[in-house]
């Protein structure tokens, strides 16, 4: 199975927001995340836009179960 391809800014971009915005994201609501990164960020295209929340989602998973593994 193969994963989705990411570009760097896509990934540089999401860094920097989760870094920032880490208290205000969502890690189970893309729609949540995609007003976030509307309001943070000025970006113009709609795909892209998508593309960052959508990544910025998974990427608030994976600290969302390192974090459950640690208070274990």
């Amino acid at each position: 199975m193969m994963g989705k391809v990411r570009t760097t800014s896509v990934k540089v971009i999401t860094r920097e927001i989760v870094k920032v915005y880490r208290s205000q994201l969502s890690h189970d609501s893309f729609e949540h995340n995609k007003d976030i990164v509307s309001k943070v960020a000025v970006i113009h295209s709609k795909r892209l836009r998508n593309q960052i929340a959508g990544y910025v989602t998974h990427q608030m998973k994976l600290i969302h179960f390192r974090e459950m593994d640690y208070d274990d």
